[in-house]
């Protein structure tokens, strides 16, 4: 009993000393409690998340880098974190703290995200709440590092995916990347209502500027709400209205609404590109500071370097990444927004990383779509000008076939391939010359792509098998199926049956003797074992036996 004692008045001590301040312990050195004998980091833990409840805003700032280094030695001591208390006051130092401060706590936030265990945990406590906080109206630098805790909340733990979505997230990361993005390129550019209601206040006194915005607004219309007539002249009346319910607005409502969906930075920008050098006698200094781009405070972010605004597209697109895989209700969000142009601006002018997250978003966002019909015909429809966009600089990405991008571009169109008309085959190409001469990922990419439009679910199935076989696909699968590797031997073989199911008395077809090939894969048992083969082969050797028998003895 006394040596409990001893020890409960030894911890209770070092607890006390701990929690002082730093002027009242005199930098003593604390030593180790003996409740932390067995282990000795937990007193280290402790002793930073009492700096973090009780310390100066600086000394707070060293504790949570304390607590990021910890967290990114040792995922154990990520889950010690956490269990010890540590989420809440770093939550606290992200929302109050100074630049260092946030950046240090919203490091050690997501480094702390590693499993889906701590990550529910963490949710708990009221993170996503906080994270909404910083990226709307936090320092870009801070911004940055909540961006990249938000993308690997969601690609450890999906389940978070929805709770983000709740919390507007999805929206303030489109405002991010949209940002000097789309406004930059007038050949995307698509200007939201609320940009042509700012536009109209400055245009009252300047009528070459009301011109342009009536023709932003017209071509707003244009592209998103199709006439039901199919004329396309815009709806006259409603632009009236519109601009009438603008010019009241802007004179009754002076000040922004917090979390209104506007654009001040495309205002900004278009303003200055007319002319608009009276800008700051409309838009009084107050009113500058709750201009938003989609929600997201654009106060300060024209002086940030660039590197700060390129990394804060490549974590925005790469939060967006991950919080769209396998989410149709986030993907709708994303591609009812400007997202898909400015993916579409990004992978054509962006930065490596940022191009990459780019296409790694879209690869998600597309494979959601090819299996809801839905988002597809929404979202991917053959005459809108984000598909467009987006289409030819994939096929660009694809045809060059130089960079990191390549695969998950070929993937998206492979995923977008029931979207495609049969008069529509210039994606058909390229993807048949990757099959040729190319690294094991890139022609299992390109094999796997081509059976998508190859495969009996779309239902041009027989243009665009032909459309193979025109591009000389058979005897590149051929070369595939005999000395590929085992991986790219399934995907060229798979996209070769379906082929020759659909086309089977294809000449090409006969004198590359793939009904040779056929016979040859029937006979190798892991290519009999693989269940997508198991049914396939045999129809599609039996298909091309009917029709091409003959013919292949008397080539023999």
């Amino acid at each position: 009993m006394a040596s409990q004692l001893e020890n409960s008045i030894g911890d209770v001590s070092w607890l006390l000393r701990v929690s002082a301040s730093a002027d009242d312990r005199d930098d003593e050195y604390l030593g180790l409690p003996p409740i932390a004998a067995n282990e000795p980091i937990l007193c280290l833990i402790w002793e930073q998340i009492a700096i973090l409840y009780t310390g100066s805003v600086d000394d707070r700032s060293d504790a949570a880098a304390s607590l990021v280094s910890l967290a990114r030695d040792n995922d154990r001591y990520g889950k010690l974190i956490i269990e010890e208390g540590g989420v809440t006051p770093l939550l606290k130092l992200l929302k109050e703290g100074k630049l260092d401060g946030q950046e240090n706590a919203a490091r050690a936030i997501g480094l702390l995200g590693r499993d889906p265990e701590s990550v529910e945990r963490m949710i708990g406590d009221g993170v996503c709440s906080v994270f909404a906080k910083v990226l709307k109206e936090g320092p870009m630098k801070v911004q940055v590092v909540v961006a990249w805790a938000v993308s690997e909340f969601a690609a450890n733990y999906p389940k978070c995916q929805d709770l983000f979505a709740q919390h507007n997230i999805i929206r303030l990361l489109v405002g991010h990347i949209a940002f000097e993005t789309v406004q930059e390129h007038s050949k995307y550019t698509i200007v939201s209502k609320a940009t042509s209601i700012h536009a109209l206040v400055i245009a009252s006194n300047n009528s070459n500027v009301s011109s342009d915005v009536n023709k932003q607004v017209v071509d707003e219309d244009q592209i998103r709400i199709p006439h039901p007539t199919g004329n396309k002249s815009p709806n006259q009346m409603h632009n009236v209205v519109a601009n009438t319910m603008a010019m009241n607005a802007a004179t009754k409502r002076p000040l922004q609404k917090p979390g209104a969906n506007t654009n001040g930075a495309a205002h900004i920008n278009s303003a200055k590109s007319n002319g608009g050098n009276n800008l700051k006698q409309n838009y009084q200094p107050h009113h500058q500071r709750n201009h938003s781009i989609s929600g997201v405070s654009v106060k300060g972010r024209d002086l940030e370097d660039p590197a700060t605004k390129a990394s804060m597209k490549a974590v925005a697109a790469r939060a967006l990444w991950h919080l769209a895989k396998g989410n149709s209700p986030i993907c709708r969000s994303i591609t009812e927004s400007r997202a898909l142009l400015c993916f579409a601006v990004l992978l054509e002018k962006g930065p490596e990383d940022v191009q990459y997250n780019c296409a790694m978003a879209l690869m998600e966002i597309t494979a959601v779509a090819e299996k809801d019909a839905d988002l597809r015909r929404s979202a991917f429809k053959p005459n809108s000008p984000a598909c467009k966009a987006v289409i030819d600089q994939m096929l660009k990405i694809i045809e060059k076939a130089d960079s990191e991008l390549l695969i998950p571009c070929i993937s998206a169109i492979g995923n977008l391939a029931r979207t495609f008309r049969a008069t529509e085959t210039r994606m058909i190409s390229p993807l048949v010359k990757l099959l040729d001469e190319r690294e094991a990922d890139v022609s299992r990419a390109a094999a796997i792509a081509l059976a998508k439009f190859a495969g009996r679910e779309n239902y041009l199935h027989l243009d665009h098998s032909k459309a193979i076989i025109s591009a000389g696909g058979a005897k590149h699968l051929i070369q595939l199926v005999y000395f590929g590797e085992q991986i790219v031997q399934l995907s060229a073989l798979h996209l070769l049956c379906c082929i020759a199911l659909h086309v089977p008395d294809s000449e090409e077809l006969a004198q590359a003797e793939v009904l040779t090939v056929l016979e040859w894969a029937s006979k190798q048992s892991f290519i009999v074992q693989d269940e997508t083969l198991e049914t396939l082969l045999p129809e599609a050797k039996s298909r091309l036996e009917l029709y091409q028998s003959r013919g292949s003895r008397g080539f023999h």
